[in-house]
C-alpha cells in the first residue's frame, strides 16, 4: 500500500491539470456508444453471479447515515471498509437487479463523499487509501449501478481532486509496479464515469512502464523475479494486484477505442509462466514473494492461490488457446521438477518427485523483510536463509496459523543472532538490507548451487552459506559464522509446524520426524532438539524444532548437514551411514562446494578467487557441473555480484571438445583440462563439453 520508490523518470511531461485532461494530437474520440460498451463489458467481467444478495440486503438494512458514519460498526473515515462495503452490495445489485440495494449504493456513495471523499478535503494517513483503496471501490460501485447527473459529477470531482491526471505524468515514486497499474485502473473508471475520453487515453497510454523488464527497482525483471517497495520480492501481493488489473484492463478494453495494443504487453502474458507459476505449491501461493501480507490472514497462501487463479483466467480472456492450455497445466497440476533461480530477488524454488523447496535470501538489493502498516513486525529473519519445504501431505505446512504462532528466531535454515529484536526492527517497507552482493548461484535447470553472503539484521553476525539442491535431497554448508552481539548464535536446521514423533541417533548423526522426512548432520552438531506449543492470533499450534548451535560470539564457526525430504527412518539412517554418498570439496569463507558421485554433480560457490577440488576460479562466482549419463557435461557459471568484467574457470579433468558456447563465453581450451574465460555474466552462462575417456571423475574431499 504504501511504499515509496527512490527513482523518478519522467513519462508524459512535467506539471498536471485541475481540470479536464486536454486532448493531445493522435488520441481517441469517442462517442457515448463507446463508453456504454465499456460499462458492460466492465459488469460482465467483473461481476461473479456468486456474490450473495442476502448479505447485501442485510447491509442496506442495517444503514444509519450520521455524520459519524453510514453504519455504527464502521466509524468514518472508514476509507477501506466503507467503500468496500457498498462495493459488495453494488455488485449483488448487478447480479439480482434490486433497486433498493441500488439506490442504498447510490445514496451510501454520496454520504461518503459529502462527509469523507469530498473534493477539496485534506487527505490524512496513508496516500494510498485516498489515491487508490477508496476511489477504485467506490468508482467501481457507481459503474455498476449506472450513477449518473450530480452524483456522478461530484464523485468526479472528488476524484479529480485526489488523483488529478498528473498523477501519471511522472514514472516514479508511489507510481510504480502495481500502484502505477492500480492508479490507471482509477483513471479508467473515472473517465468512465464521466465520459473523458482523454483521461481513458492516458490512462492506458500510462501503462507502458510497466510493460518494459527493468533492471533495478519496481517491476518485472528477465530473470522472472518481481519487484515492488524497490527491494521486495512480491508476486504475492503486489504482483498479484498487478496482475488482476492488467488481465481485468486488458479484457474489458478489447475491441473498444482503448484497447491495450502495446507490442510489450507480452511481458503480461508471459510473466504467467515466468514470474508467478513457480511460486505455487498445491493452490497455495509462497509467502517468500509476499511481503508483509503474511501476516495477515492464518490462511493467505491458500487465498493468494485462488486470487491468481482467477486472475490467470481472466487473463485468458485475451490470451491465445495455446497459452490458456498452458496455463490451466500449471495452474491446475503439479509442477513439472526442476530448479528456477530468481538471483534479482535472492529467491530459489526447487522441485523434485514428491517435494518441493523454496529458499528466502536478502542482498544489497533485496531486503532483510518488509513491515510496515503495523504489519509483519516479526518478519525479521525471513531473508536470512529462510528454507521452506513441502514433502508429501504437507500442502499446508506453512499455512493454518504458522506466521502468528511460530518463533520468529527460528525459522528453517536460518542462521541468525538470539539477540532480542523490538517489533518493526530496521526500516520499514524494505528499506532495511545486508551491505553483501554476493546471492544467488547457478543451476543446470536440475540441479543448483546456491549461496548467501549473510548479515544479521541489526546484528554483527556474519556467515557464508550455501546450499546444493539435489534430487532426494539438500546439502547444506555453513561457515565463516562470526558474531559479536553476546548472544548466541543458531542455525535452525529445521521447525515444522506439527506434532509428529521425532527420533533421533546423536552417535550417528541423524534425526528423523515421523512423516516428514530427515537430517544428517555432519558438522557442527550436536543436533538440539525442542517439541513445543505456542500461541498467537489467539490459536495454539505444536512444533518440533532441531537446531545447531555456534554459542555466544562465535569465530569462524560451521556445519554441514543434510534434509532429507519424505525420507524414511531405514533412508535417513542409511544415508547417515553412506560416508561417500558426498564429499566436502571445501567449506571456508572463501569457498564452498560438494560433490555427488550418484549424481554427477561437482559444484563451488567461489566467496573469492581459488580452488575447491578439480574446480577453480579467478573471480567470485557460482559453478556448477554436471556430468551425464550420455557421456556429456554442462558447466553452468554465473556471477551472483554482477560485477565481474570477466572470469576464468578451470576443471580439472580430460576434456575432447566444447559442444555448446554461450555467447558469453570468449576463449576455451580443452586437453588434460578445461579452461572457459568469461566476458561480463549479466545471467548464467552455461557450456556443453564432451570428456574424454568413459565415467565421471572423482574428486576427492571430506567424506560425509
Amino acid at each position: 500500500m504504501a511504499g515509496c520508490s527512490r527513482r523518478v523518470v519522467l513519462l508524459l511531461g512535467v506539471g498536471g491539470l485541475v481540470g479536464p485532461e486536454p486532448r493531445r494530437p493522435g488520441w481517441t474520440v469517442a462517442g457515448p456508444g463507446d463508453f456504454a460498451l465499456v460499462r458492460r463489458r466492465w459488469r460482465e467481467v467483473t461481476v461473479d453471479r456468486a456474490y450473495s444478495v442476502a448479505a447485501a440486503r442485510r447491509q442496506a438494512a442495517a444503514m444509519a447515515p450520521s455524520g459519524r458514519g453510514l453504519w455504527r460498526d464502521l466509524p468514518y473515515p472508514s476509507l477501506s471498509a466503507t467503500p468496500g462495503r457498498l462495493l459488495a452490495m453494488a455488485r449483488a445489485y448487478a447480479v439480482s437487479g434490486d433497486a433498493r440495494l441500488r439506490a442504498a449504493v447510490e445514496g451510501g456513495i454520496d454520504h461518503f463523499r459529502e462527509h469523507v471523499y469530498a473534493a477539496g478535503a485534506e487527505p490524512v494517513g496513508n496516500w494510498w487509501h485516498w489515491e487508490i483503496g477508496a476511489p477504485k471501490r467506490l468508482l467501481d460501485a457507481a459503474l455498476l449501478i449506472g450513477l449518473s447527473g450530480r452524483p456522478g459529477r461530484a464523485l468526479c470531482e472528488a476524484v479529480d481532486h485526489f488523483v488529478p491526471p498528473r498523477r501519471l505524468h511522472r514514472y516514479g515514486g508511489t507510481s510504480t509496479g502495481a500502484n502505477r497499474v492500480d492508479l490507471c485502473l482509477v483513471m479508467l473508471l473515472r473517465a468512465v464515469l464521466g465520459g473523458d475520453a482523454a483521461r481513458a487515453d492516458l490512462a492506458v497510454r500510462a501503462l507502458a512502464p510497466v510493460f518494459r523488464y527493468v533492471t533495478e527497482g519496481d517491476g518485472f525483471y528477465r530473470d522472472g523475479s518481481f519487484i515492488q517497495h524497490d527491494a521486495v520480492p512480491y508476486q504475492g501481493g503486489y504482483g498479484l494486484v498487478l496482475l488482476e488489473g492488467l488481465a481485468t484492463m486488458f479484457a474489458v478494453l478489447r475491441g473498444t477505442p482503448w484497447e491495450v495494443t502495446d507490442p510489450n504487453r507480452r511481458v503480461v502474458y508471459d510473466s504467467v509462466a515466468r514470474s508467478f507459476a513457480p511460486f505455487v505449491h498445491a493452490g497455495h501461493v509462497m509467502d517468500l514473494v509476499s511481503g508483509r501480507g503474511i501476516a495477515r490472514d492464518p490462511e493467505g497462501g491458500a487465498v493468494r492461490g485462488r486470487r491468481l487463479a482467477a486472475a490467470v483466467r481472466r487473463l485468458g480472456l485475451t490470451a491465445t488457446p495455446e497459452e490458456r492450455r498452458r496455463w490451466r497445466r500449471l495452474l491446475d497440476g503439479p509442477q513439472p521438477v526442476g530448479h528456477r533461480l530468481f538471483p534479482m530477488s535472492a529467491r530459489a524454488v526447487h522441485r523434485a518427485p514428491g517435494w518441493c523447496a523454496a529458499l528466502s535470501m536478502s542482498s544489497d538489493r533485496v531486503a532483510h523483510y518488509e513491515h510496515g502498516n503495523g504489519e509483519n513486525l516479526r518478519g525479521w529473519h525471513t531473508g536470512s536463509g529462510m528454507l521452506y519445504w513441502w514433502g508429501e501431505g504437507h500442502a499446508s505446512q506453512y499455512a493454518d496459523g504458522f506466521w502468528a504462532t511460530v518463533d520468529p528466531y527460528r525459522l528453517p535454515g536460518t542462521t541468525v543472532s538470539t539477540r532480542r529484536l523490538p517489533d518493526g526492527a530496521g526500516e520499514a517497507w524494505g528499506g532495511a538490507r545486508p551491505p553483501f552482493r554476493w546471492v544467488g548461484g547457478a543451476t543446470d535447470g536440475r540441479y543448483a548451487t546456491v549461496g548467501q553472503h549473510l548479515r544479521g539484521l541489526e546484528s554483527t553476525v556474519e556467515a557464508f552459506k550455501s546450499w546444493f539442491f539435489l534430487d532426494d535431497a539438500v546439502v547444506c554448508l555453513g561457515a565463516g559464522i562470526t558474531g559479536g552481539d553476546g548472544a548466541p548464535v543458531e542455525t535452525v536446521v529445521d521447525n515444522r509446524r506439527t506434532a509428529a514423533l521425532l527420533t533421533a541417533d546423536d552417535e550417528e548423526g541423524w534425526a528423523h520426524l515421523a512423516g516428514h522426512g530427515g537430517y544428517v548432520v555432519r558438522d557442527g552438531g550436536p543436533l538440539h532438539r525442542l517439541r513445543e506449543h505456542r500461541a498467537g492470533g489467539g490459536m495454539s499450534r505444536p512444533y518440533v524444532t532441531v537446531w545447531l548451535g555456534h554459542g555466544v560470539d562465535p569465530d569462524d564457526a560451521r556445519y554441514a548437514y543434510l534434509l532429507l525430504p519424505n525420507a524414511t527412518p531405514e533412508a535417513t539412517r542409511a544415508r547417515a551411514a553412506d560416508r561417500g554418498w558426498a564429499w566436502v570439496l571445501a567449506n571456508t569463507a572463501r569457498q564452498q562446494g560438494v560433490h555427488v558421485p550418484s549424481a554427477g554433480v561437482t559444484a563451488v560457490n567461489f566467496w573469492q578467487p581459488g580452488s575447491a577440488g578439480p574446480l577453480s576460479a579467478s573471480g567470485p562466482c557460482a559453478v556448477l557441473v554436471t556430468e551425464r549419463g550420455d557421456g556429456s557435461a554442462t558447466v553452468t557459471v554465473a556471477d551472483p555480484r554482477r560485477d565481474l568484467a570477466g572470469v576464468t574457470v578451470t576443471w580439472n579433468r580430460p576434456v575432447a571438445a566444447v559442444t555448446r558456447r554461450p555467447p558469453a563465453l570468449t576463449d576455451a581450451g580443452t586437453g588434460r583440462r578445461l579452461t572457459l574465460t568469461f566476458g561480463p555474466l549479466p545471467e548464467a552462462a552455461t557450456v556443453t563439453v564432451r570428456p574424454l575417456g568413459s565415467g565421471r571423475s572423482s574428486p576427492k574431499g571430506k567424506e560425509y
